[in-house]
C-alpha cells in the first residue's frame, strides 16, 4: 500500500551487569536468526554496537539505531536487565517501543545460564510507569527465540499505525452536511495524537476542480477506470468528470501535505456537491482508498482517522460503512438460519452509497446514487460504485472523540456472510457474535455514530494494542462481549 510507513525495528539487547553479558549476546543472536528464518528480514535491525548495561551504552545504542534508520524499537531482556538504562532507552527513542524477555533454555543450565528476565520484565514495567513512558508489552512477553520473534512480528502492524499517526495530515472539505451531527466531534484529540488537520471550504475544492478542466492526464485516468470497471462501466459518460475530480484530489494532497508524510481525506458529498460538481464522488473515494489514501464520506473526520489506522494495521484497503439496516426475517430464515452459527440479532447489513474499493466487492458496477436521485435529477447523481461486499472475515471498529473531548473506541470481529444483499450501494450481510447486545450497550449506550470502519480480516488484537498505546482508556475500549459477560448497563433481568 502507498501512503504508509515502512517499519524497521531496531533490536537492542540489554544486560544487568551482575549477570553474564554472554546470555544477552547469544540470546539476541538466536532471536535475530529466528526472525530471519520466519519473517521479512527488512523489518528488523540487530544493534551490534553494545549490550546496554549503562546509560552510556544506552546513548551509544540510540545513536546506532538512529543511523540505521530504525523507526521502532524492541528492547530485549536477554537477562534481568538494567532497569534504569533500558527504560531511558525507551524514553529517548522517538518512535513506538516494545519490550520482550528471554525464557530460560534448559534445566541443565540453571546456575550460570539462568537469566531471570521473567523477573526483570516486572522491574522494567514498573520503571516505565515511573517515567511515564509508553511501551507495548505483549500478552505474555517472555519466550524462546522463536516465540519472541513472533511477538516482534506482531508488533510490526502496531508500530506502522503509530508511526503513521505521528506524521498524518487529515484534509477535510466543508462542514458536516445539514442534519448530520452524528459524525461531528472535537478535533483537539487529533492534535493530542500528533495528527494535523487542514480544514478547507468545499468552495476551495470546487475552484481546484474547475482549474483541472481539460487536464491532459484525464484520458489516461479514464482508461484506468474503464479497465477497473470492465463490464460494470454502466455510466461511461461520467468518467471524464470523475477522472478530473480524482486528479484534483491527488494534486491537492501533494500540494497541501506540507511536512507530513501521510494523508487521509474527509470529503463532502452532499447536499450541494451533486448539483455543483455534476456527479457524486463515491467511486473516486473508493479508488483513493484502494491506493492507501483513505477517504471518508460526509466529512467524517474520525471515520477517516479510523480508516487510516486500519489501513496501517492490515496493510490493505479498508472501507467505511453505515451500520445500516436489520436483516429481514425471510432472508435470515432462507439464507442464514441453520447454515451459520448466528442468531438473527447477530446479523445486520453494512452499507454505503458506493465508496468501497472494487477489490473488496464480489462484483461491481457504476450506477447513480438512488437515495439522492429521489429528489435530484438522475444525471447529477452518477458516480457511485455498487456491489456486494466480498464474504470473509472482517473487523468492525472505530476511534472517536466524545462531545466532551475524550477518546473512545470499539472493536468487533465477525464476518461478511456469502448471502446476496438484494439491495443497492456497497453493501454486505454482516454477522458479529452477540451483535444485538453490542449494538445496544456499546454503540447506542456510548453514543457512537453510525459510521464504522471495516478492515478485511481479523485485526482486533493489533487494533486493541494500537488504541491502548495512543491513549484510549481501557474502560473506553469496547468490544463485543461474549454471552455471560455482562455490560455495565445491561439489565440482568432482561
Amino acid at each position: 500500500m502507498k501512503n504508509l510507513p515502512k517499519v524497521k525495528i531496531g533490536i537492542v539487547a540489554v544486560s544487568r551487569d551482575c549477570f553474564p553479558e554472554s546470555l544477552s549476546v547469544n540470546r539476541r543472536k538466536a532471536l535475530v536468526e529466528a526472525y530471519k528464518a520466519n519473517y521479512d528480514v527488512a523489518d528488523i535491525y540487530e544493534c551490534p554496537v553494545c549490550i546496554v548495561e549503562s546509560e552510556i551504552h544506552m546513548v551509544q545504542a540510540l545513536e546506532d539505531i538512529k543511523q540505521a534508520g530504525c523507526n521502532a524499537l524492541c528492547v530485549y531482556l536477554g537477562n534481568f536487565g538494567p532497569e534504569i538504562a533500558e527504560t531511558l532507552l525507551a524514553k529517548h527513542f522517538d518512535g513506538p517501543v516494545m519490550f520482550v524477555a528471554a525464557a530460560e533454555e534448559t534445566q541443565r543450565d540453571l546456575v550460570g545460564g539462568r537469566g531471570d528476565a521473567y523477573c526483570g520484565m516486572l522491574n522494567a514495567s514498573y520503571n516505565l510507569k515511573l517515567r511515564n513512558v509508553k511501551a507495548y508489552i505483549p500478552e505474555y512477553p517472555v519466550g524462546t527465540a522463536a516465540e519472541c520473534a513472533g511477538m516482534i512480528h506482531d508488533f510490526v502492524p502496531i508500530a506502522r499505525a503509530i508511526i503513521g499517526l505521528k506524521s498524518l495530515k487529515i484534509i477535510s472539505f466543508g462542514p458536516r452536511p445539514l442534519n448530520f451531527l452524528a459524525c461531528n466531534a472535537p478535533i483537539q484529540q487529533l492534535y493530542n495524537l500528533g495528527v494535523e488537520i487542514e480544514e478547507n471550504s468545499e468552495l476551495d475544492l470546487f475552484e481546484a476542480f474547475n482549474k483541472h478542466a481539460g487536464d491532459e492526464r484525464i484520458p489516461a485516468k479514464v482508461k484506468e477506470m474503464e479497465k477497473e470497471l470492465g463490464e460494470g462501466n454502466k455510466k461511461p459518460e461520467i468518467l471524464e468528470k470523475l477522472a478530473q475530480y480524482e486528479l484534483t484530489l491527488l494534486d491537492w494532497v501533494e500540494a497541501h501535505k506540507g511536512y507530513r508524510e501521510y494523508v487521509a481525506i474527509a470529503g463532502k458529498c452532499w447536499p450541494a456537491f451533486q448539483t455543483q460538481f455534476g456527479f457524486v464522488p463515491c467511486y473516486v473515494n473508493s479508488r483513493l482508498t484502494g491506493m492507501g489514501i483513505p477517504v471518508s464520506c460526509e466529512v467524517d473526520i474520525y471515520g477517516c482517522l479510523s480508516e487510516f489506522i486500519g489501513t496501517a494495521v492490515s496493510d490493505d484497503a479498508v472501507t467505511l460503512l453505515d451500520i445500516n439496516n436489520s436483516v429481514p426475517d425471510d432472508m435470515y430464515e432462507e439464507s442464514i438460519k441453520g447454515k451459520f452459527d448466528y442468531t438473527h440479532k447477530d446479523t445486520f447489513m453494512g452499507f454505503h452509497c458506493g465508496n468501497t474499493c472494487s477489490r473488496k466487492l464480489a462484483f461491481c458496477s457504476m450506477k447513480n446514487q438512488m437515495i439522492m436521485a429521489r429528489s435530484l435529477p438522475v444525471e447529477v447523481t452518477n458516480g457511485t460504485l455498487e456491489g456486494d461486499i466480498i464474504p470473509g472475515d472482517i473487523t468492525f471498529y472505530r476511534l472517536q472523540s466524545t462531545a466532551d473531548n475524550k477518546l473512545r473506541a470499539y472493536i468487533a470481529q465477525g464476518e461478511v456472510l456469502p448471502v446476496a444483499s438484494h439491495s443497492f450501494g456497497s453493501i454486505g450481510v454482516f454477522a458479529i457474535p452477540e451483535m444485538g447486545r453490542f449494538y445496544r450497550h456499546v454503540l447506542i449506550e456510548k453514543n457512537f455514530p453510525h459510521h464504522g470502519a471495516v478492515a478485511f480480516g481479523h485485526y482486533g488484537k493489533a487494533l486493541y494494542e494500537v488504541f491502548k498505546y495512543i491513549g484510549v482508556p481501557v474502560e473506553d475500549l469496547n468490544f463485543n462481549q461474549p454471552k455471560g459477560m455482562m455490560y455495565p448497563t445491561e439489565n440482568p433481568f432482561a
